[in-house]
């Protein structure tokens, strides 16, 4: 199955109702039933229906804000409290912070699971804000969080995905330390190491590594499936990959608050001009940036996340925290799907590769991560054997031998500003030539190529030219799997 992520409103009042205005019907029973609808008719489709849950904060605000629904009913249950309790808490920076770790806040919350899974049928949840789940009622971190092993251990939520965004607002990061054995977590180092890496920054070739194979640096400790870590470059919050390769700045002065709200770290870079160009090379540069970060996010080891629109380069005009902006701002222009093929097909035939085979027992399918997860991997540079991890490199590759498939691949990834010449290994009995499924530097339709149509390759070395990611394959007898 693949997964759909559906966002929540970011100010909630209740935790057990759609918003009205997503539905199409005004009656009290109009959101619930076309919700229902809705998950079923992705269901049928394949697609697992994955809620976005915040419960870390509620729409009251702080103490200056509207009595909606918790503050009436009981302020110091609900709520984490400053000391001398006339404050909220703002670990979530929205005004006020649930107090999760409270029995009656603690029923709420299972009992408002339950009745998404149950009543509403979705598959699983991602938590907003999840550590604020790990904070007690003054605040601090709890090594055993209460709510946490409710949430995991209540039969009625058996089986469900789990994925938490493992950071709160006032600093409290625990990405490869989030309590509990069953939760996935949103792997932030993945998506800032990354865009580092893209935009020429020294120093993160052998971070880059890590995150390619699973990030072992945070999570082998844990010894769990590599899908623990959620890879993304780009997600709802912050700026959309087409504005990732497009702004140096954040530009949020339509959201009413001087441009001071939204993340000023963006390690974006827009490749020479600030928003949209007419010149030709900025544009083809952009564009194999993106192909870049969509090509290193669905090859890693890991469990891929792509934002909505990424895929054709949706913009939302610099403005990296729209959730105000109900507008062209955020809106999907549908016009860009025609605009931006070539990125759309980028993104399909590399989806498609990423299931090599389907084992005897359905649905049991074995991706091209798994395979990488269970191959012989050897780094290299632009000399065989010779990886670069000085402070000073951009560039990397690798190459992963999977026997049992009859199988190698060769990933290049260069991030420098000039070509750069690799040497590439003996394919093989040296019979075999190697073939080229992906180069970001090439126009469309030579890109990416389906695997089967692969073109063979002569000769020992691939020139890779300047910020583009290559992929090369060989197999036993030269045809496809």
């Amino acid at each position: 199955h693949m997964g759909g992520l559906i966002a929540s409103a970011k100010g909630p009042v209740s935790f057990f109702v759609p918003h009205r205005a997503y539905s199409s019907r005004q009656d009290l029973l109009g959101p619930v039933d076309e919700f229902r609808d809705m998950v079923k008719a992705l269901h049928r489709a394949g697609i697992e229906v994955i809620l976005d849950v915040v419960f870390n904060h509620t729409a009251e605000g702080d103490q200056r804000g509207p009595t909606l629904c918790f503050r009436g009913l009981d302020n110091t249950v609900y709520y984490i409290l400053e000391n001398d309790r006339s404050r909220y808490a703002n670990y979530t920076g929205t005004g006020n912070t649930l107090n999760a770790n409270h029995p009656i806040v603690r029923r709420l919350i299972v009992d408002s699971l339950r009745y998404w899974v149950e009543s509403m049928h979705v598959d699983g949840f991602r938590f907003d804000l999840a550590s604020i789940l790990a904070r007690d009622s003054l605040g601090q971190p709890l090594p055993n969080p209460p709510i946490l092993w409710d949430i995991e251990s209540d039969p009625a939520l058996a089986g469900t995905k789990l994925i938490a965004e493992a950071w709160d607002a006032a600093g409290l990061y625990q990405v490869g330390s989030f309590i509990g054995d069953s939760w996935k977590e949103w792997n932030g180092q993945f998506r800032d190491d990354v865009r580092a890496f893209f935009r020429g920054e020294p120093g993160f070739t052998a971070r880059l590594a890590d995150r390619l194979i699973g990030s072992p640096d945070i999570y082998a400790h844990e010894r769990r499936e590599a899908e623990q870590s959620v890879n993304f470059v780009t997600c709802h919050d912050g700026f959309t990959l087409n504005d990732l390769v497009s702004y140096d700045h954040k530009h949020n002065e339509a959201n009413g608050e001087d441009n001071r709200d939204g993340a000023d770290d963006n390690r974006s870079w827009n490749c020479g001009v600030e928003g949209p160009t007419d010149d030709p090379d900025i544009e083809r540069l952009r564009n194999r940036q993106v192909k870049n970060f969509l090509a290193v996010t669905l090859i890693s080891i890991g469990m891929p996340m792509i934002l909505m629109g990424d895929e054709v380069r949706r913009t939302q005009f610099g403005n990296n925290n729209a959730y105000c902006q109900d507008n062209e701002i955020s809106w999907f222009d549908w016009s860009f799907v025609e605009k931006h093929a070539d990125v759309h097909r980028f993104v399909t035939l590399l989806n498609a590769r990423r299931i090599l085979r389907v084992t005897e027992h359905e649905r049991q399918r074995v991706t091209l991560s798994d395979l990488i997860r269970q191959a012989k991997t050897t780094w290299h540079g632009v000399t065989i054997g010779q990886p670069d991890w000085s402070h000073d490199s951009h560039s990397l590759a690798f190459e992963v031998e999977i026997r049992e498939e009859g199988l190698c691949a060769y990933l290049i990834l260069n991030a420098y500003w000039e070509p750069l010449i690799f040497e590439l290994p003996s394919a093989g009995d040296r019979s075999i030539p190697w073939r080229r499924w992906i180069d970001t530097s090439l126009q469309s339709p030579q890109d990416i190529v389906p695997w089967q149509t692969a073109p063979s390759l002569s000769g020992n070395i691939y020139p890779a030219a300047p910020r583009s990611v290559v992929v090369l394959f060989w197999e036993i007898g030269g045809q496809p799997t």
